[in-house]
């Protein structure tokens, strides 16, 4: 570290509450990567409390030029909060309060360093619903599903973080706290400005606080569990459940490679030879859930399933919810490094992507396992690679570049949930277009004038 790096720093700790700024080795390490493969050391570890010292940090960083990394729990999966040029990773985990659960306003109105499902299980016990459910979300904070617009299952019907975010405490590069949006659930007072900073990746500002939209809690929830022949099979069983004038909580579907990992970890015996799997879930009024469950059970065996299972009320859907849960871990079992990559494509090209990553095998000899929210054609495509091979660094990177070449051409996105970051950085020129690139820049120019927010990312 430059002498006076180290020196501008040791003032702004002496500035701050004691422990607040910490430039010890042994924490520096811990906060150098996410669950990403990149790594890099950064010069001090910020763990702020309050809005105000977030504030404090920011503006000494802008005047001294000192790059800051903003973090919630360091769970990402493209390299997002690995600070890459050094300086000052800002941490939020400490900023965890939930102020306000007002069932009368339906918001929520917390810091943004709070749990995801701890929130979810505030919420719930007065009756509330808080929707979006990333995978991780036991382990993920609103904040980093904020700058992601982190999304899950239920986003089908519900929709992404971005739906559910009202308002925003923001602290900008140069130290300003802004508010922006507010706690009413319609607002036309100027630009949409809080939405410009979901799914920002921490490059235009860092998100303190969140007043988050809340839902009245559905009455009940049911699942059907479907084991199919072939993806094939899966992809028509889905669009069958659409044109039927359904509109399923989630649709979730996994590949037979997901499938055999899955059942190897879990002993699942669903699972034992079931070449496609399907979860649907309906939630709503009692007597419609019911109802629905039967209806889709009837229009489900026109396509003969290899099997049919049905979870009715809380605790038998999220039987069959933790072993979707288990999916990732399974494939990391197999010993073989996960790439793991959020595409979507437009719904209509969901059997197209399925065929393409069978092609994407045999062309690249690598394995390949596809699982995801079908529904809305998000699709997390994992290449699988062996590291011990030789070549084999080389065959997975043409596998992802034809993956995302491919992508782009059906007009789908190279990430839907996981953001940029590091990870996509190299097929960042080829997804957005160079006046939207331009236009890009322009906004981080105006809000980070001396680039210190996040950077080497993809702006």
């Amino acid at each position: 570290m430059p002498k006076d790096l180290l020196r501008a720093l040791r003032r702004l700790q002496r500035e701050l509450p004691r422990g607040d700024l910490r430039l010890q080795p042994h924490t520096l390490q811990q906060y150098q990567s996410d669950k990403w493969f990149a790594r890099r050391l950064p010069d001090a570890v910020a763990l702020p409390r309050k809005t105000e010292t977030v504030s404090r940090i920011l503006a000494f960083a802008h005047r001294h030029r000192i790059p800051v990394t903003a973090r919630g729990a360091g769970h990402g999966y493209v390299g997002g909060c690995v600070p890459v040029k050094g300086g000052i990773v800002l941490s939020l985990e400490r900023m965890n309060r939930i102020r306000e659960i007002n069932p009368r306003d339906f918001v929520a109105v917390v810091q943004a360093g709070v749990n995801t499902a701890q929130l979810q299980e505030r919420v719930l016990k007065q009756g509330l619903f808080y929707p979006p459910d990333p995978a991780s979300r036991a382990n993920n904070t609103i904040g980093g599903n904020i700058v992601t617009n982190a999304g899950g299952p239920r986003c089908l019907k519900y929709g992404v973080t971005r739906d559910y975010v009202l308002g925003l405490e923001v602290v900008l590069a140069d130290g300003t706290v802004v508010s922006l949006g507010g706690r009413t659930h319609k607002n036309k007072t100027g630009f949409d400005l809080h939405r410009l900073f979901v799914g920002s990746e921490g490059m235009l500002g860092i998100v303190t606080g969140a007043t988050l939209k809340l839902l009245p809690r559905p009455q009940s929830r049911a699942v059907l569990a479907i084991g199919l022949r072939s993806t094939r099979d899966a992809v028509r069983t889905l669009h069958a459940i659409f044109e039927a004038g359904f509109l399923p909580a989630a649709l979730e579907l996994a590949d037979a490679f997901t499938l055999a990992a899955a059942y190897k970890r879990t002993g699942s015996e669903r699972l034992r030879g079931c070449k496609a799997h399907l979860i649907v879930e309906v939630d709503g009024r009692s007597n419609s859930v019911k109802s629905e469950i039967r209806e889709l059970s009837r229009i489900l065996r026109k396509h003969r399933p290899l099997f049919i299972e049905q979870g009715l009320g809380e605790r038998q859907c999220e039987a069959v919810w933790q072993i979707r849960r288990e999916f990732s871990y399974s494939l990391r079992d197999t010993g073989l490094t996960k790439l793991n990559e959020d595409v979507v494509v437009p719904r209509g090209r969901l059997e197209d992507l399925f065929a393409f990553a069978a092609t994407l095998q045999k062309r690249h000899s690598v394995a390949v396992a596809c699982f995801g929210h079908a529904g809305d054609g998000n699709i997390h495509v994992n290449v699988m690679v062996d590291y011990t091979q030789p070549g084999s660094k080389a065959r997975a990177r043409a596998a992802l570049d034809d993956l995302f070449q491919q992508v782009i051409r059906w007009h789908g996105s190279i990430t839907g949930e996981h953001g940029v970051g590091l990870a996509k950085k190299r097929w960042w020129p080829l997804a957005v277009s160079p006046p939207s690139r331009k236009l890009h820049h322009t906004i981080k120019t105006s809000l980070d004038p001396h680039g210190i927010l996040n950077p080497g990312k993809f702006l």
